[in-house]
């Protein structure tokens, strides 16, 4: 009896000490979650980015992705044998002390079936830099876990066909684009985890802006707030000692240039929302920022009975004429069911200029919308900083004032409050703001909630009558 139950410790003891070497099993187990880096893995998308805050966890999560992936255990998606797979890291030093120290701390070692070492011995990897770790994979097979580094160049990222790429920081473009070029024939996926420390570079066009609008693209901020294993004492402490430029990517991940962004107060998360109905009481106006080689803008408003704006639709094109954009506002005021006259015509909100004329015109801008039906009114105030102070007001969710929420098929709309800088001066940019314009010169025309019309009181209706007969006498 005593020899079962000693054997039966002995098992106890086995499965204790697997569990705790099990680092993998246990990550995002426990009361604490990292909520963010569990959105990261759930998602689908075959281009994904952390950009991250120092100390976010951004890394932790391309780490456990990467060996889910390899050893065929991702809880969120279809796994497969014989994984073939890059860790890329700005240098072999950053390599050997951040990335591949993450991924030998969750990679047990009963998975491990062999390892092979740029430099130094592979029965203590952690001190030398790997070449490639061979894992076991739970539906059979071996899958290869390749490390690089971006200071080899783009050479020697050619040739492999792979699975999956983890860029561990910000990658030069051409190994970027190399690395994609990897990934085709398998249909694999690109990953990234970084903090933005060089500004405002191919990944904030490529990625956060998606000026490409690649429905494969996706990202999420993480800041120190989101890590729930930070103590707010020490963050609180370290915060005091950065500027605000510094802080904008150290803390929160978030690009930025010295002068900073116009709406800092923009958070995508907050006011762009999927699209709904919108009652015909709601339905406010259009609002036009022309152009004719530049992008001509189009939104449609609507203000709830609380003062909430919601931004509806969108209309943005370049190079066509009035002809053109006068049909494509019919077409989306058509679709959404938008107001018109008693003779069918829509009402406008248009930039001042629309009421120009040039010698070789006849006609202004806005006379030519006239025409067509759109019946643009150019008493717009076009005063850039108190526009701009409109809109924080707006974004503000805790001044009291109503919101500004944006439908998620308006992206262009969205791509520029992303990128709108401040410049040298006092002034924002001179760069992709047609739309954001046209949104000032909606906001300072200062919509009012609408009114749910009730019927006359019998007391209203005796004084409007009395009114009437005073009047014929």
């Amino acid at each position: 009896m005593d020899e079962i139950i000693e054997k039966i410790k002995a098992i106890e003891r086995e499965q204790e000490r697997r569990r705790k070497e099990d680092r993998l099993a246990n990550y995002n187990q426990g009361e604490k979650k990292h909520l963010k880096q569990l959105a990261f893995h759930r998602c689908q998308k075959r281009n994904r980015w952390v950009f991250g805050g120092n100390r976010s966890g951004k890394t932790e999560c391309g780490a456990a992705e990467a060996v889910w992936l390899a050893t065929g255990t991702h809880p969120f998606k279809q796994n497969k044998p014989n994984v073939f797979g890059w860790v890329v890291s700005l240098s072999a030093q950053v390599q050997r002390d951040v990335a591949q120290k993450k991924i030998l701390y969750y990679l047990r070692p009963d998975r491990i079936a062999d390892i092979v070492m740029q430099s130094g011995r592979k029965d203590s990897p952690e001190y030398g830099v790997i070449d490639q770790i061979l894992v076991k994979n739970a539906f059979g097979g071996i899958s290869v876990l390749g490390f690089k580094s971006c200071d080899q160049g783009r050479e020697k990222f050619q040739g492999s066909s792979l699975d999956f790429v983890w860029f561990d920081e910000e990658p030069p473009r051409d190994i970027y684009e190399e690395c994609r070029l990897r990934v085709l024939d398998r249909s694999g996926e690109i990953f990234g985890t970084m903090t933005p420390l060089k500004g405002l570079t191919f990944l904030y066009e490529d990625i956060y802006l998606n000026r490409k609008h690649d429905p494969e693209v996706w990202y999420e901020f993480m800041e120190w707030a989101d890590n729930p294993f930070l103590s707010p004492r020490e963050t609180a402490q370290l915060e005091a000692t950065l500027d605000e430029s510094v802080l904008q990517a150290r803390k929160y991940g978030r690009f930025c240039t010295r002068e900073g962004l116009v709406y800092p107060e923009f958070d995508e998360s907050v006011h762009v929302i999927p699209p709904f109905s919108v009652p015909p009481s709601w339905q406010d106006t259009v609002c036009i920022d022309p152009g004719l080689k530049n992008p001509l803008s189009a939104h449609w408003y609507a203000v709830d009975f609380d003062g909430n704006v919601y931004v509806v639709a969108e209309h943005y094109r370049a190079g066509e004429g009035i002809d053109y954009h006068a049909e494509a506002i019919r077409a989306v005021s058509d679709r959404l069911g938008w107001k018109r006259d008693g003779r069918g015509r829509i009402a406008a909100l248009i930039d001042s200029a629309a009421d120009q004329r040039t010698l070789s015109a006849e006609r202004s801008v806005a006379e030519l919308f006239y025409e067509r039906g759109i019946l643009v009114n150019t008493n717009v105030c076009k005063d850039l900083l108190c526009g701009i102070a409109q809109v924080k007001s707006y974004l503000n969710r805790n001044n009291g004032l109503p919101d500004l929420y944006i439908f998620d098929c308006c992206p262009n709309l969205i791509r520029e409050f992303k990128g709108y800088f401040w410049g040298n001066g006092e002034r924002p940019v001179k760069r992709d703001d047609h739309a954001l314009d046209e949104l000032r010169y909606y906001l300072m025309s200062r919509p009012r909630p609408s009114k749910p019309e009730e019927p006359p009181s019998a007391v209203r209706r005796d004084k409007e009558r009395r009114i009437r007969q005073r009047g014929r006498r």
